[in-house]
């Protein structure tokens, strides 16, 4: 008798008024959850969260069973609860993401660090092994940032002559970090 009445129910949406919450909640779920779910995803824009809601607003309905004046309204109750249940997940959203913290910048990888130092190294390694004035003129230009008329009065030799110095040790060095690689 109770499953011919649950089924006729579901159609209708209406609770027997003997019913205690248990077998009303259990009827409302089994006929309203999914459509429920549906409204909540299109408030919430969530699937978890709106089943979350939803099943939130059937614990409240059976804690409220007994006050509900009518309970031919209880669809609608639980339809409202749904609503109000969404707007409170979106309004936590928003506070969350407004006082979320900033994330870092993305850091280079200890790789990425090892590989940098390896190339540095090798790096110095080659100008080392340059003549000094070569490897003098490609500093003061490379790592100083000077001019090539800054580099001939630091040096104290023509500008042609930093040009010179400046060819010849990178054409050494390109030669040199070819080797090592």
């Amino acid at each position: 008798m109770t499953t011919e009445t649950l089924v006729a129910d579901r159609s209708l949406g209406t609770v027997p008024v003997g019913w205690d919450a248990d077998m009303a909640v259990t009827a409302l779920y089994s006929a309203h959850y999914r459509s429920l779910v549906r409204l909540a995803v299109l408030l919430v824009r969530d699937v978890a969260s709106a089943e979350e809601v939803v099943q939130d607003a059937f614990v409240a309905l059976h804690g409220a069973w007994r006050r509900l004046r009518d309970t031919d309204k209880a669809l609608a109750y639980l339809r409202q609860s749904v609503v109000n249940r969404s707007r409170s997940v979106l309004r936590h959203r928003a506070v969350v993401e407004k006082y979320a913290p900033k994330g870092l910048p993305d850091a280079p990888s200890a790789e990425n660090g090892a590989i940098g130092e390896l190339e540095r190294s090798a790096v110095i390694e080659a100008l080392r092994s340059l003549p000094t004035r070569q490897r003098e003129a490609l500093v003061l230009r490379y790592y100083g940032d000077l001019s090539e008329a800054e580099i001939a009065h630091a040096m104290g030799i023509s500008k042609g002559a930093v040009k010179s110095h400046t060819a010849r040790g990178m054409a050494a060095l390109r030669m040199a970090l070819e080797q090592f690689s």
